[in-house]
C-alpha cells in the first residue's frame, strides 16, 4: 500500500476541526515534503518524524518520495501535534501496520528524537470536538494530555508514552486482532480545591458587602471607587468565594481555554475552581481580548466562568478598556486577522477598582488619608478616561469609603463567605428556574417578560431614569439589578425597595 490517511484534529480558535493526515509514497527522487498551510513548527516534524521512527527500530523510506497532505488545505495548521499521525501514516504506507484500523482512532501527539510522545496544546478541546464529532472515533494522545481529554464525558480516549506503545497496538495479527491494546486514559484526579480568600476579613464596608452579594447573586459587573486602602482589592477578591460551583460544562470549558493558552495541560488544582483573572494594568488590548498568529484566547477568555478584576481601571490604556465592550454584551470575542477568524468565549463577571480622583483622596474623611489637593478639572479628566459606554455596560457601582482606625477596630465580627454564598446560591436557583440563566445575563425581550415589576415601582424607575439622564441600557441594567434584589430578599415582584436599591449602585460617578 502506497497511500495511508490518518485522522487528527487542528486548533482553530477554541474549535478543533477534523484533520485528514493523507501520506503518499512514490518512486522518484527521494524527497519529503508536506503540504496543507503547515506552520513552521508542522514543517519541522518531518526530521522529529525521521529520527523517531529510526530510534524506534523502524526503517525510513530514504529511497522514495514522500508526500505528506493535511487536509482542509485551506485551514492553517500548527504546532507538533501532526508528528504522530504522519509517522503512523508512513507506517501504513510502508505495510508495518494494519491500515485498517486506523480508521476507528484520531491521533495526536508530538514525537521527542527518541520516539517519546510529548503532550500538546489544547487537548480537552480536542476531546470536545471530538464528542461533538457525527463520526465519534478513539482519541490518542500523549498519557498527560490523554487525562484531561478523558474528562469530556462519553469519549474514549486512550494514553501512550511512546512510539513504539502506538504501532504494537495496531500491528496486524493471524486472528484479525491487535496483538495488545493501549490503555485507556484516567481522567487527571484535582488536587484539593484551594480555599478562598473569605468575606469574613473584611470589616465594616456594609454598603460595599451588600454590593458584591447582590453582583454574584445576579452575575452582575461591578465597580469599586474609593481611596487607597479602603478594601476595594479585598472585597474584589473575595467575589470568587460566594459564587456557586462550576457546572461539568463550565469546568470543561474553562480548562479548555487555559489549556488553549499554554503548552501541555492547565493547572490541576484548577479544575472545578472558578478562575481569577488579575491582570496588571500595564497589560495591551491583545493581552485582554486576545490575539496572536495563531489567535489565542486573552484575560477575558481565560477568566470565562471565573472573576477578571481590574485593579486602578482608568490607568488600562483606552484601547484595552473599549475592548471590553462586546465581551460584556454578548458572552464571546471574536477575533479577525487578514488570514483568518477565531470566537472564544468570554462569559466573564468584571470587577473593577479605582481611586476617585488622580490623588486618590477626594471625598476621604480627616484622619484616614491624606487631604485631596486635586482641582475640578483633573478629576473630570480622571474620571473621564473610562467612556460612556463602558460605564453603562458596568451594572453596579459603588462607593468604597475610608473607615477611621477606630471605627476599624470596633467593628463586629463580619459574615464570612458560607453564609452569604447559601444566599446566592437559592437566589441563582429561582433564576435557573425561572429564565435559565443569571439575571445578569438577560437580553432586553428575556427582561420584559421576567422582570415582573409592579407599578409604582416601574413609575419609580422611570422617573429616575430621566431625571439622572440614563440611557435606555442604563434603565435596563438597573431593572436587572433591582430583579436580583427582589431575589435576594424572596420576592417574585420588583417593588419600589427594590428598584431603590437598584438606583444607589449607579450613582458614585458623575460621568
Amino acid at each position: 500500500m502506497t497511500l495511508a490517511v490518518v485522522m487528527s484534529r487542528a486548533l482553530d480558535g477554541f474549535d478543533a476541526p477534523e484533520v485528514r493526515v493523507e501520506v503518499h509514497l512514490a518512486n522518484g527522487l527521494p524527497s519529503f515534503t508536506l503540504v496543507g498551510l503547515a506552520d513552521t513548527e508542522v514543517k519541522e516534524s518531518r526530521e522529529r518524524v525521521r529520527a523517531a521512527l529510526a530510534q524506534s527500530g523502524f526503517a525510513f523510506p530514504h529511497n522514495r518520495r514522500i508526500t505528506v497532505n493535511l487536509a482542509p488545505a485551506d485551514l492553517p495548521k500548527e504546532s507538533g501535534r501532526f508528528d504522530l499521525p504522519i509517522a503512523l501514516g508512513l507506517l501504513a504506507a510502508l505495510g508495518t501496520i494494519d491500515a485498517a484500523r486506523l480508521d476507528h482512532f484520531e491521533f495526536a501527539g508530538e514525537l521527542s528524537l527518541a520516539g517519546e510522545l510529548r503532550p500538546v496544546r489544547g487537548a480537552l478541546a480536542l476531546g470536545l470536538a471530538a464528542r461533538r464529532s457525527a463520526n465519534r472515533r478513539t482519541l490518542v494522545l500523549p498519557a498527560q494530555s490523554a487525562q484531561w481529554a478523558a474528562r469530556v464525558p462519553g469519549l474514549d480516549v486512550r494514553s501512550a508514552t511512546h512510539l513504539l506503545q502506538v504501532v504494537q497496538s495496531l500491528l496486524p495479527a493471524a486472528d484479525g486482532q491487535p496483538t495488545t491494546e493501549l490503555p485507556p486514559a484516567a481522567s487527571a484526579d484535582p488536587a484539593a480545591i484551594a480555599v478562598l480568600p473569605d468575606l469574613s476579613d473584611v470589616q465594616g464596608q456594609s454598603a460595599a458587602r451588600r454590593a458584591l452579594e447582590v453582583a454574584a447573586a445576579g452575575a452582575h459587573s461591578l465597580l469599586l471607587v474609593g481611596p487607597p486602602g479602603s478594601g476595594k482589592s479585598m472585597l474584589a477578591q473575595r467575589l470568587a468565594s460566594l459564587l456557586p460551583p462550576m457546572t461539568d460544562d463550565e469546568a470543561l470549558s474553562s480548562a479548555a481555554l487555559l489549556g488553549l493558552a499554554r503548552a501541555g495541560a492547565p493547572d490541576i488544582d484548577r479544575f472545578g475552581q472558578r478562575p481569577v483573572r488579575a491582570p496588571h494594568h500595564s497589560a495591551s488590548a491583545v493581552a485582554l481580548v486576545g490575539g496572536g498568529s495563531p489567535p489565542r484566547p486573552g484575560e477575558i477568555s481565560l477568566a470565562h466562568g471565573g472573576v477578571l478584576f481590574l485593579d486602578e481601571l482608568p490607568e488600562f490604556a483606552r484601547s484595552a478598556l473599549e475592548a471590553l465592550r462586546e465581551p460584556l454584551e454578548s458572552g464571546r470575542i471574536t477575533i479577525s486577522r487578514a488570514g483568518r477568524q477565531a470566537q472564544f468565549p468570554a462569559r466573564f463577571q468584571l470587577v473593577a477598582a479605582m481611586n476617585p480622583c488622580p490623588c486618590g483622596w477626594l471625598g476621604a474623611p480627616g484622619g484616614t488619608g491624606k487631604p485631596c489637593r486635586c482641582t475640578p478639572d483633573a478629576v473630570a479628566r480622571y474620571q473621564a478616561r473610562l467612556s460612556g459606554p463602558l460605564i453603562d455596560r458596568i451594572d453596579i457601582v459603588v462607593e468604597v469609603p475610608a473607615l477611621r482606625p477606630g471605627e476599624l477596630l470596633r467593628q463586629p465580627a463580619a459574615e464570612p463567605s458560607e453564609r452569604v454564598a447559601a444566599r446566592v446560591a437559592v437566589a441563582r436557583r429561582w433564576q435557573a428556574d425561572r429564565q435559565g440563566c443569571p439575571n445578569g445575563e438577560l437580553d432586553a425581550a428575556a427582561l420584559a417578560r421576567d422582570a415582573d415589576i409592579d407599578a409604582g415601582a416601574l413609575q419609580f424607575l422611570q422617573t429616575a431614569g430621566e431625571r439622572l439622564g440614563w440611557s435606555a441600557r442604563a434603565v435596563h441594567r438597573v431593572l436587572k439589578v433591582a430583579r436580583t434584589v427582589a431575589d435576594l430578599a424572596g420576592c417574585q415582584r420588583i417593588g419600589v425597595a427594590h428598584v431603590a436599591e437598584s438606583v444607589q449602585y449607579r450613582r458614585a460617578l458623575a460621568l
